[in-house]
């Protein structure tokens, strides 16, 4: 029997739905948070796919399959590949324990539904 995998679109979906919802409540809150998060990941000494993948890691360490599911998402549009977001996975894994290993699979099913090369 195969594994069951997670919905990470759905779950890219939901947050995506979340941040409208937020935004027809309070406007200009989901535009806030998303110049935000641009801010934090824009290209400096870092580039954008390397915040990317710090970010996955943060997202893994927090147990937050939203997170993983957007910058996973993210960070395969910015060129970031399987290995390198497995990579930054077993970084969080290191940092935050058996939890945080356990989130790995919905990194590794997220790379597989988003296409990660």
């Amino acid at each position: 029997m195969a594994p069951l995998a997670a919905d990470m679109k759905h779950y890219l979906e939901q947050f995506q739905d979340l941040l409208k919802k937020a935004g027809e409540a309070e406007p200009g809150y989901a535009k806030a948070l998303m110049e935000f998060v641009k801010q934090a990941e824009k290209p400096g000494t870092l580039s954008t796919k390397t915040k990317e993948l710090i970010s996955i890691a943060l997202g893994v360490t927090a147990h937050c399959p939203f997170c993983i599911a957007f910058h996973t998402n993210n960070a395969i549009a910015e060129g970031a590949t399987k290995q390198e977001i497995i990579e930054a996975g077993l970084v969080a894994g290191l940092m935050g324990g058996g939890p945080a290993v356990a989130y790995l699979r919905y990194l590794i099913d997220a790379c597989d539904q988003f296409g990660a090369k």
